[in-house]
């Protein structure tokens, strides 16, 4: 987009801005005489309790969820949220709880050590597998759920990082583990070469640790090199919820259908003797492809129904002014940025990436989006609510300079273009930078915020704009895609504990050929020996103190630019009762949301 096109954008957005409260200007549509009531008037967090059974409900978004969807794969806000009704990893947390996790498919609190080496968790009885595998789980399962995390074709994007300390993970390709141990069919057992097992029993509440019944999925996951596990087109359930399937079990075209729909019906082999959850829905369908400001309308006004994606400026608007208690803003949801690829020209200049951050207007990347109450503009990468925050700087950060102005300072920017050897503020080299973003509104205007501070300072551009799914899948993800610039990033902590929020984002022992979470791929040797070391830590607020120092190292870095740290929107029509998942961005827990 030229840049006096997106300057006329934004212009016309200013009046959606809630950062003036909503009163600055006048409305639209049916909109008039709206009252300006501010976020805090808006829905607060509800635990799902008490709700009434029955009916179905339909998510409704412009957005796909991030594929392959499946308890090995998944690692993005949306996917995890789907999961969390049809798996069940060993622990998870309760809704209103994004602190103290309670055990799922495990019978009880995990046994650690005295040396803090062995982790031991015992697991449920009378657990069951979705049809057409029907029979009840084993510790066996787990055991081989988490050894496919290491397997290539799976292409788990957080194995190495939580699991890395099993004896043998460092030799691990998929295999058997050494260091997992089924003693009987209700017990695991990890064997760790660390002393991490206290992080690892937090770890558990990501789908990995999910089982997967090895006998069934072994001929999906066996794969060739380069080749991708199918596991996601014929995954059993064991939570409330499975994916339609036809008379085969697979869900691949029928449940499962990427970029038009995801169909959950009740799991027949579901004991709620086994799960405390209500699970009150009798199944959800979430339609994807929808135009976002017309999906937005439907939700506000109609029945039965969720957005499945961040809602428009002026959906936003919309929703604050006339149906406050539609909408939720989920505290602490994380953190959004921008990733420059470190490892290939032009990034792999640390002045140049400062640059870039110097010259991006940030005020305004929050602003498209609808304005302040989406949370302040972020200086670093831990953000308020987790652990480290208020050590790293807090609201203000480690000082640096080119992120002081969150309107940008092309002085600054200028400054660090001379230092690159471009004493004129404009870059001169050969290389067209690769931009790949988002093209659901409103992240798709962040992008070309992005792409025009690119080209301000000089750089040619190739900005390509795809569905979310995509640009996850087959760009910034994969490294060997080779794409400089990712604008449309977020990241949210794993469990609670500031190291989650870092090292999977920013270890160089994280980068993977597929699944990549490390997007700007630093490989720092003094940041990746600062995490080694933190990691071992036990007490709290020292394990605060050291990942607050290595915030501020990955910040100075200008490996990626924070813009916004989030309070994500989540809004629902007016019968909906969302039990909103305070751990994962605010989304509606299927198994505690219901219809009023």
């Amino acid at each position: 987009m030229p840049r006096n096109a997106v300057r006329a954008l934004l212009a016309g957005l200013l009046c959606l801005s809630l950062a003036a409260l909503l009163t600055a200007c006048g409305d639209s549509g049916n909109d008039n005489g709206g009252d300006s009531r501010g976020a805090d008037a808006t829905a607060k967090a509800d635990d799902g309790a008490s709700g009434r059974r029955g009916g179905v409900l339909r998510i409704v978004s412009e957005e796909d969820v991030q594929q392959p969807l499946e308890s090995g794969a998944a690692y993005s806000s949306g996917a995890l949220n789907v999961l969390a009704g049809t798996v069940r990893p060993l622990y998870r947390y309760d809704p209103d709880d994004p602190t103290d996790a309670v055990p799922d498919l495990a019978a009880g609190p995990p046994q650690i050590s005295p040396d803090g080496r062995t982790l031991t968790v015992r697991i449920r009885s009378g657990v069951r597998y979705s049809p057409p595998v029907n029979r009840e789980v084993t510790s066996r399962d787990v055991k081989y759920a988490v050894e496919r995390g290491f397997n290539p074709a799976v292409g788990n994007g957080y194995a190495g990082t939580w699991y890395g300390a099993v004896v043998g993970a460092d030799r691990a390709s998929g295999g058997p583990l050494a260091g997992i141990t089924t003693p009987d069919d209700q017990t695991i057992v990890f064997r760790l070469t660390r002393p991490t097992a206290g992080l690892l029993a937090q770890a558990m509440i990501l789908p990995l640790s999910a089982p997967v019944p090895p006998e069934y999925a072994r001929r999906y996951d066996d794969k060739r090199e380069g080749q991708v596990s199918n596991y996601a087109a014929h995954q059993v359930a064991t939570g409330p919820y499975m994916f339609d399937a036809d008379a085969d079990g697979r869900v691949q075209g029928v449940g499962i259908v990427p970029g038009r729909r995801l169909v959950l019906k009740r799991n027949p082999n579901w004991d709620p003797a086994t799960d405390d959850r209500p699970a009150y829905l009798d199944g959800i369908e979430w339609s994807i492809g929808n135009d976002p400001n017309v999906a937005g309308r439907q939700v506000l006004e109609g029945e039965d129904m969720t957005l499945g994606d961040t809602p428009t400026a002026a959906i936003l608007k919309r929703a604050v002014q006339r149906y406050p208690d539609q909408i939720f803003f989920s505290p602490g949801a994380g953190s959004r940025y921008a990733a420059l690829n470190t490892q290939i020209p032009p990034f792999d200049d640390a002045n140049l990436r400062k640059a870039v951050a110097a010259q991006l207007d940030r005020d305004q990347m929050r602003l498209v989006r609808g304005g302040e109450v989406l949370g302040p503009i972020a200086t670093h990468f831990l953000y308020p609510g987790v652990a480290g925050f208020e050590e790293a700087g807090g609201l203000r950060g480690p000082g640096v300079d080119f992120l002081a102005s969150p309107a940008g300072n092309p002085a600054v920017a200028r400054r660090y273009m001379a230092a690159a050897g471009y004493p004129d503020g404009r870059y001169t080299g050969d290389e067209t930078v690769s931009v790949v973003g988002d093209s659901g509104d409103p992240s798709d205007k962040d992008a070309q915020l992005v792409d025009e501070a690119l080209r301000e300072l000089g750089f040619r551009t190739k900005l390509q704009l795809v569905d979310s799914g995509t640009m996850y899948e087959r760009f910034c993800t994969v490294p060997k895609a080779r794409v400089n610039v990712c604008p449309n990033l977020g990241w949210q902590r794993d469990f609670a504990d500031p190291q989650t929020v870092l090292d999977g984002a920013f270890n160089g022992a994280a980068i993977i050929p597929n699944g990549n979470s490390n997007w700007p791929q630093l490989n720092d040797p003094r940041i990746n020996a600062a995490m080694a070391r933190a990691e071992l830590l036990v007490d709290k607020q020292e394990r605060a103190d050291a990942w607050a120092k290595i915030d501020e190292m990955i910040t100075k870095t200008g490996a990626a630019i924070p813009w916004l740290w989030d309070s994500q929107p989540i809004v629902s029509s007016e019968d909906v009762r969302c039990a909103n998942q305070l751990w994962n961005q605010g989304h509606c827990d299927f198994a505690y949301s219901s219809l009023r």
